[in-house]
């Protein structure tokens, strides 16, 4: 089953594996996909669906050097270039919409401010184009400003659409703004945003739907990531990760979006599976960073019902042709971490096609 048709939203993939969403910075300090970032995606258009990697909505979103964004014209315009290649492949390909909150610095964002749900620090340091710097306390968000953090994600979303992508996933994971209003530990408001499992949940909710009625519910994934306990988000009460996230999906399932997409070490978890049966339509998984997931057990999460699609993130790296050697029982490249971050071809476009 893992190579069968799938139908997502109104697209039909050609099989049931997914490229995750994958940093890898090769877009350069003004954020423009250039022709390597082109060549990547093409490659790899054999993928059911490949998911971008992170994309900021605006400028003080921006969580890395080197990542691209779905601001500026330039930037759309390499983008569309990516998305026609990939087209002309056969492929399909969402762009992931990402705003970093608290996790960049000033040096990263040229200046603009870094905000989050409340202003509270993450204990460490993040890259930046002037090197390491500690991470600084954010601006709280304040309740007038929120309506217009929900318009960049809005714009990027339809900037997305017009740049060919056939549709966009909202990153509600990971650490990065959604996330952060998910979390009891990031998000200690003490307004209607803050509290309550309900309340925390609602500014993703007031996100998703606006993005929704703006390019329409079938373009339209999210990606969550409860319990993965990264980069400060932490969740580690199982009573009220369950609250949060099943208020946070009961909300969501009317929409009728593209997907969900969860990422967690116990795929076929009591708690992932209750997502699953609550939401209701396609749903993705993605069993996390610990190992590298496995022909195997991709095919058994299909199989067995725990899910429509498998994400997956490193052995697409390193294979271009993934869904070839994972189809016919091939010998795989084993993904060189050491340039998962750097500059060029090397560790990239570099890895080999399977030769006969």
């Amino acid at each position: 089953m893992l190579f069968s048709p799938m139908n997502l939203g109104e697209l039909e993939l050609n099989n049931r594996l997914v490229m995750a969403p994958l940093t890898r910075v090769r877009s350069g300090k003004e954020g423009i996909p250039g022709p390597l970032v082109v060549e990547y995606y093409r490659q790899r258009a054999s993928l059911g669906l490949i998911v971008s990697e992170g994309t900021f909505p605006s400028h003080a979103g921006r969580g890395f050097p080197g990542q691209p964004g779905l601001v500026t014209e330039e930037q759309l315009g390499g983008w569309a270039k990516v998305t026609s290649a990939v087209h002309a492949e056969g492929g399909r390909i969402f762009a992931q919409v990402m705003h970093a909150g608290r996790v960049t610095h000033e040096a990263t964002t040229g200046g603009y401010e870094v905000v989050a749900p409340s202003a509270i620090a993450i204990d460490g340091e993040t890259r930046t184009y002037e090197g390491k710097k500690t991470l600084p306390v954010p601006h709280a968000l304040t309740a007038d400003e929120l309506p217009g953090v929900v318009e960049e994600f809005v714009t990027a979303s339809r900037n997305a659409i017009g740049a060919g992508f056939d549709g966009v996933e909202l990153h509600s994971a990971n650490g990065y703004l959604l996330h952060e209003f998910l979390s009891p530990a990031s998000n200690q408001r003490d307004d209607v945003y803050g509290g309550s499992p309900e309340n925390r949940a609602r500014f993703v909710i007031e996100v998703t739907e606006a993005v929704v009625a703006a390019i329409g519910a079938d373009r339209v994934g999210i990606r969550i990531s409860p319990e993965h306990n990264i980069q400060g988000a932490l969740e580690q009460g199982a009573a009220d990760v369950r609250a949060t996230y099943g208020h946070l999906v009961d909300t969501l399932a009317p929409l009728k979006l593209a997907y969900l997409s969860v990422l967690h070490k116990e795929p076929t978890g009591g708690l992932v599976q209750d997502l699953r049966s609550r939401f209701g339509g396609k749903f993705l998984l993605n069993t996390g960073f610990s190992s590298i997931t496995t022909p195997e057990e991709a095919s058994s999460l299909v199989a067995d019902g725990h899910a429509d699609a498998v994400v997956v993130g490193r052995p697409a790296i390193a294979n271009p042709d993934l869904v070839r050697r994972w189809r016919e029982g091939l010998p795989v490249n084993e993904p060189d971490q050491a340039t998962f971050y750097s500059e060029g071809a090397e560790g990239y476009t570099d890895y080999p096609a399977y030769q006969n």
